[in-house]
């Protein structure tokens, strides 16, 4: 048995064409069982001027398949969908990992603040030499520009774990030097009114169907706006203009804390991270806790 395939004419594969061909392919396969050679007909000399694709009266059962490499609209959008968070295991061990590495952060930020705010003669020792702020606010920006700009270093384990450790004594060091200026209860206030804030972000952010990470370009302008109002606020010194600042930063590092952590779920939201960028995802979300923690302070200092 004999049979020539030509290409001719597409089939449409999603509209069930394909199927007639298999029947009719098996059909072919299995006449010779009933012990005769399957012979066709040679076309007569119409049929001959109508299919130029037949060459000669000879040929056999003439099959047109077409194959191209076009795919449905149904196929492209999966295709463009899929991420590295499609897999729940993938997407499950990322944030386990997230949530570790923040919750050292953490640890380490708060024992840092308990010793200057707890140990009075470090208090003292601090309000008289402002020189150790004005150190620490410079080495810690150049760390978080290096972890911020440079992505395959922050991939390197474990470089991005000593650079990590290093930003967040750093960042410890410099709270803890702002809040030598601040009252013992003041301080514990605002550590336990950015927890619950924390905590109830954090939930609500897991939950809730609105897609925040589209909120990126216009957070980036509204924290803009913030810094050219905190500059004004540093050179008209009034207490509704500070209550005001600090209120505003709130709101726009609340929103921050929520999209960061849909950036870290993935999932169905429109923007997510690489799995790789566990160290830029806890990163993210600990500054949003510090400024949080840090507008939250003036709140309860203006109080």
């Amino acid at each position: 048995m004999t049979m020539d395939l030509e290409v001719s004419e597409p089939i449409d594969f999603s509209s069930g064409d394909h199927q007639h061909l298999v029947r009719k392919t098996a059909d072919v396969s299995t006449h010779p069982k009933s012990g005769q050679p399957h012979t066709t007909s040679a076309p007569g000399p119409q049929e001959t001027r109508k299919d130029p694709y037949l060459k000669s009266p000879e040929k056999w059962n003439t099959y047109v398949v077409q194959i191209t490499n076009d795919s449905t609209p149904e196929e492209s959008h999966t295709n463009s969908s899929s991420s590295p968070f499609s897999d729940a295991a993938v997407r499950r061990d990322f944030i386990i990992k997230v949530f570790l590495i923040l919750s050292v952060q953490l640890l380490i930020t708060a024992s840092i603040i308990s010793t200057f705010v707890f140990w009075e003669a470090l208090r003292s020792w601090v309000r008289a030499n402002p020189w150790f702020t004005y150190i620490t606010f410079p080495a810690f920006f150049v760390v978080l520009i290096v972890l911020a700009c440079c992505g395959k270093l922050r991939r390197q384990v474990p470089a991005n774990y000593i650079l990590l450790v290093l930003f967040t004594v750093l960042e410890g060091l410099m709270l803890g030097a702002v809040a030598s200026f601040y009252k013992v209860h003041e301080v514990l206030w605002a550590t336990a009114a950015t927890t619950l804030v924390t905590v109830a972000l954090t939930l609500f952010a897991l939950q809730t169907k609105w897609d925040f990470t589209m909120l990126n370009g216009m957070l980036f302008v509204l924290t803009v706006v913030l810094i050219v109002y905190g500059i004004i606020v540093i050179a008209i010194r009034a207490y509704w203009l500070h209550v005001l600042y600090a209120a505003i930063g709130t709101v726009i590092f609340s929103l921050y804390l929520v999209m960061d952590v849909q950036l870290m779920m993935g999932g169905r939201h429109r923007y997510s991270l690489d799995p790789e960028e566990y160290v830029f995802a806890a990163l993210n979300i600990y500054l949003d806790i510090i400024n949080l923690f840090l507008f939250i302070l003036q709140l309860t200092a203006n109080r």
